[in-house]
């Protein structure tokens, strides 16, 4: 069946619309600090009419034939969607970080950086972010770019996920 957007499609939210549903697939992660790996993921972006969406995502490591491992990071927040293609996004993650996001968005493409990162005490130092989404024959494509524990900001994640 193929997605159908909402009645309610609030017009701010026209540039991402792209993005509403639910997403699962795999991906790749790799940091100077960390051994490499793979992960399972699932995205959803719900909407209600008003100029943002709701986000969570979870994911999970798996083993080199895909089976799961373990459960790893989770985060939550909103995509705020404003006039002319502006995003901002809200993201509160399990491991003890919140950031704050600014950036664009227009056909099949949105790209944000973090202007704030706070963290609890207790959480590993993340300073920044660049996130870059993309909608490629049908699937959601995303790549993101993490500074951390003293390391400039560079390649950390990038999957490929279906909507279901």
């Amino acid at each position: 069946m193929p997605f159908e957007l909402p009645d309610n499609l609030h017009p701010d939210c026209a540039p991402i619309a792209w993005m509403l549903g639910t997403w699962r697939g795999n991906g790749h992660g790799d940091y100077p600090t960390i051994e490499s790996f793979q992960f399972g993921q699932e995205l959803i972006f719900a909407h209600d009419g008003r100029p943002f969406f709701h986000y969570m995502a979870r994911s999970w490591i798996v083993d080199a034939e895909g089976a799961k491992v373990r459960d790893a990071a989770i985060e939550t927040g909103f995509l705020r969607c404003r006039p002319e293609g502006k995003v901002e996004m809200l993201l509160t993650h399990s491991s003890g970080f919140a950031e704050i996001w600014y950036g664009t968005a227009g056909e099949a493409k949105m790209e944000v950086a973090t202007d704030a990162v706070v963290r609890t005490e207790s959480a590993k130092e993340v300073t920044a972010g660049h996130r870059l989404y993309g909608y490629v024959e049908g699937d959601l494509l995303y790549a993101y770019d993490m500074a951390a524990m003293g390391q400039a900001l560079q390649p950390h994640l990038w999957a490929r996920l279906k909507r279901q």
